[in-house]
């Protein structure tokens, strides 16, 4: 059964997500403070924290920061701050996924689905990628729809990886711009928004209305494990 830390100091948002996520077979702990959620997840560590950012003894920005130095857990953050800066600083802190405040519990669960269906390590890494029609074969770098290779330059092929090395996740801007180009070029989202669309051409079915590799307005991109 998997185990989910929830870290929110409203009682009736931590039992609502007992009683919710309890139903869908998952295993629930609770804290009311940062400092309580890190000592949960330091003493028996859990699957995924969904992790509120308005905390009464240390906002949940510095409490995601904390929880890297020693955690890689999957960290959904939900919070009634719908800024897009906001959401931007919490995912290159190392949040996983965010969710705004009020939620549906029907959306809320199928984001825990996906982030525990890619909680894996790099070493455990599939060789191989289905996507809808898509196949990415990581061992021969090849692309495919429909058994149909797919060419891709260089560059192109290291941003799909990089995407698809965690899937249905959002990525933000900075995160891949340094990851592929380096820290020097952390701000140059014009130049990663003409490879995003170099890669539309090539993989979406409808390139106009993309559904492959999504956009997060403001945030970054998505790579979606159902094109369909």
């Amino acid at each position: 059964m998997p185990r989910i830390l929830v870290v929110d100091d409203e009682p009736q948002i931590r039992r609502f997500l007992r009683i919710s996520l309890g139903a869908n077979g998952y295993e629930v702990t609770e804290a009311e403070t940062a400092t309580a959620g890190i000592d949960a997840l330091r003493n028996a560590p859990v699957d995924l924290v969904i992790l509120d950012l308005g905390l009464p003894d240390m906002d949940g920005q510095e409490a995601i920061s904390a929880i890297r130095e020693f955690s890689s857990v999957t960290i959904l953050v939900l919070s009634v701050r719908a800024d897009e800066t906001d959401k931007v600083e919490a995912l290159d802190r190392g949040a996983n996924d965010y969710m705004v405040k009020p939620f549906g519990i029907g959306e809320l669960t199928a984001r825990v689905r996906a982030a525990l269906r890619q909680r894996v390590s790099d070493d455990s890494r599939p060789q191989v990628l289905q996507v809808g029609s898509l196949r990415i074969d990581f061992t021969r770098r090849v692309v495919s729809r429909n058994d149909t290779e797919i060419h891709l330059s260089k560059r192109e092929y290291e941003l799909l990886n990089f995407l698809a090395a965690s899937p249905d996740h959002v990525l933000t801007h900075k995160q891949i711009l340094k990851a592929l180009w380096g820290p020097a070029h952390t701000e140059d989202t014009a130049y990663l928004r003409v490879y995003i669309n170099q890669l539309r051409q090539k993989l979406e079915a409808d390139p106009s209305a993309p559904r492959l590799i999504v956009t997060e307005p403001g945030v970054g991109y998505r790579l979606r494990l159902d094109d369909d």
